[in-house]
């Protein structure tokens, strides 16, 4: 490895541990830093290899990487289906950001008392 790039790898590789750490104990903050340091880590990447590429013994290691972001999104998107669920039994829904016929954005769920005084 070479330590032009060899500082960045290892900060995504850091950044993908700590996310998967935070989806997994549902640490919001944890989360959101180490979505940032996964970005920047990234963008760290792509500019150290603008033009010329990744040389070949690198490879295998991105992909690597990129298969491990792959499971950290996939967890997330239980989690996230996870949180919906939870929402629907409450009498809370997400909105959809979809527009109606009428070019309207508003959706219209029902509201669910969670007691009665």
């Amino acid at each position: 490895m070479t330590s032009m790039t060899a500082t960045p790898l290892q900060r995504l590789a850091a950044a993908l541990e700590e996310e998967r750490r935070a989806i997994v104990e549902h640490d919001v903050e944890a989360l959101v830093r180490s979505t940032q340091d996964k970005l920047d880590a990234l963008r760290t990447l792509e500019n150290s290899a603008a033009g010329f590429g990744f040389p070949a013994e690198l490879q295998e290691r991105l992909a690597e990487l990129a298969e491990q972001n792959h499971a950290n999104g996939i967890l997330l998107a239980r989690r996230r289906r996870e949180v919906n669920w939870a929402l629907r039994h409450l009498g809370r829904s997400e909105s959809t950001g979809a527009y109606d016929a009428q070019g309207q954005t508003s959706t219209v769920s029902p509201v669910r008392p969670l007691a009665v005084a």
